[in-house]
């Protein structure tokens, strides 16, 4: 008897289940017959998404404004967002963290109907409806205009001629940044001006000051920028110290004529590169006691750091490098770095007093004409335990499959050329004590807790 009394349990579940599907493959027939139209759906998304870039002036190579522009480009539209590849923002679903400020994926509801429509024809639809209009500023305004308004201090290089071809180029140099109080940054960005966004390979910067002795000491990395970065803004409660009385060491590396679709191919007169910086109040860190912010490059030890990263021709390299920190810390931002031949990278976090290694990061489509710096939202963000190990791996693709690949028969080594390849990561980290520790990780607890008796 209980076993016919089981049974019956699983027909009325599977019954029910059966109801279920039915239900749903009629909701999807009925999705699928409903008619995705470029004025009712599909406007929307490219002009929150796409038009920022492809417009008259922008960076993108086709303008996508209106109906009559995108329609020619339909298919290849479908194709770039169905790879995700479009827009240009590398970084993997449903591996790791996936709350990410400055984050441009689509989602994947979005991804759906824009291939919906594209199978269906691409139509117009009712010409009495207008997509909303984009919110655009000029390409050339700072990204966190809207958010923090204009930066509080401007640091420009000097003026730099970059010729249409050649060979790579490094100009370095020192500016006075020009306050005379310390003050804790929270926001920065570099860019380049006009045309050179995409001849800058990168612009290192980096802070000394003024000693007792009256000279000047290195201090730290001020912030980084490589070819398509977004910028940096530090979690609150947090201090980036930027010193009194220092000045900014410009490393700025420049490839002639330019990388990628976007490339001028043409000689670029007094080309200057800023920092723009944002700052706290200037009684933030005594009302605050903010913990202190770091940025630095993070070398994978078996590979560029011991100069033997080689890639053969035809073939694959993987590197990888640990670390660890003799205090608590928590991981603000992770940005890998390397040039023609990567096409991967990840993080992972590996603690030794369980064993356990945990997934933080994939990035498996990693291309150099866009570098982006992960920024994990603060309430996600990996906290670290004294101990803790940062596992960094990066994968190199030195064949013909690699669009990016300039030459499959070259030997690659490590370097600071265009040609060459790189092995190393930026990442932010929030320096932390025991206490600070504590207590970030029962704030957790405690949302976690709240999050779960809200869904009951």
């Amino acid at each position: 008897m209980k076993k016919v009394q089981g049974w019956s349990k699983k027909v009325q579940v599977w019954t029910a289940l059966g109801a279920t599907a039915i239900l749903a493959f009629s909701l999807q027939a009925n999705a699928q017959d409903e008619q995705i139209t470029y004025n009712n759906h599909v406007g929307k998304i490219i002009n929150e998404n796409c038009v920022v870039c492809h417009r008259e002036g922008g960076i993108g190579p086709m303008q996508l404004s209106n109906y009559d522009q995108i329609r020619p480009w339909a298919p290849l539209i479908q194709l770039r967002v169905a790879n995700r590849e479009m827009p240009p923002y590398a970084y993997d679903h449903g591996i790791g963290i996936q709350d990410l400020q400055g984050d441009w994926r689509l989602e994947q509801e979005e991804i759906d109907t824009i291939v919906a429509w594209v199978n269906q024809g691409s139509p117009l639809g009712d010409t009495d409806i207008v997509p909303p209009a984009p919110e655009l500023q000029n390409p050339d305004e700072w990204n966190f205009v809207g958010q923090f308004g204009q930066p509080d201090l401007i640091v420009a290089s000097i003026p730099i001629d970059i010729p249409a071809d050649g060979n790579d180029l490094w100009q370095k140099h020192y500016v006075a940044i020009g306050i005379t109080e310390e003050r804790c940054i929270k926001a920065v960005q570099v860019k380049p001006r006009g045309d050179a966004k995409a001849v800058v390979h990168h612009a290192n910067s980096s802070v000394e000051f003024l000693n007792e002795d009256g000279e000047y000491e290195r201090y730290g990395q001020l912030t980084e920028y490589a070819m398509g970065k977004w910028g940096e803004i530090v979690p609150e409660g947090v201090c980036r110290t930027l010193p009194a009385n220092s000045r900014v060491f410009w490393d700025i590396h420049m490839f002639p004529g330019g990388i990628g679709a976007m490339a001028p191919g043409t000689v670029i007169k007094d080309n200057v590169v800023e920092i723009g910086m944002w700052f706290h109040d200037e009684d933030f860190q005594a009302r605050t006691s903010p913990f202190k912010q770091d940025l630095r490059l993070y070398q994978l030890r078996d590979g560029y750091e011991s100069g033997h990263l080689i890639v053969p021709p035809n073939g694959y390299t993987m590197t990888q490098g640990f670390h660890s920190f003799d205090h608590p810390v928590r991981i603000d931002s992770f940005q890998p770095h390397g040039h023609l031949r990567m096409n991967a990278a990840s993080l992972e976090i590996f603690y030794p007093a369980t064993g356990r290694t945990e997934q933080i990061s994939q990035i498996s489509n990693w291309s150099a004409v866009w570098h982006h710096s992960h920024l994990y939202q603060p309430d996600v963000a990996p906290l670290l335990p004294t101990g803790a190990v940062l596992v960094i791996k990066q994968w190199y693709d030195n064949t013909a499959g690699n669009p990016n690949n300039p030459d499959p028969d070259q030997w690659v080594v490590g370097g600071s050329r265009t040609g060459d390849e790189m092995s190393h990561a930026w990442i932010a980290v929030t320096h932390l004590d025991d206490e600070g520790y504590e207590k970030l990780v029962a704030e957790r607890k405690a949302n976690e807790e709240r999050s779960l008796a809200g869904n009951d």
